[in-house]
């Protein structure tokens, strides 16, 4: 399992107060965040442009659906 650094938890904390407190604001339409999930992941995303230790994101999705499409043709 993937460890975070201490500064990734320090900006998903900070990111899920601001969730709570309303004040945190989704990325282009600038409406409030609601769900913990996405709280979370602008926490994360915040940190690696810092240049934080935060695993990469997983692309687990795209590389199953690229993989069934093979085994029909």
């Amino acid at each position: 399992m993937a460890k975070y650094s201490e500064k990734a938890s320090d900006k998903v904390e900070k990111s899920m107060h601001e969730m709570k407190t309303g004040q945190l604001k989704s990325g282009r339409s600038g409406k409030p965040v609601k769900s913990r999930a996405q709280a979370v992941a602008i926490g994360l995303s915040e940190a690696r442009k810092e240049g934080a230790k935060v695993p990469k994101k997983s692309s687990s999705k795209s590389s199953s659906s690229k993989s069934s499409s093979k085994k029909k043709d």
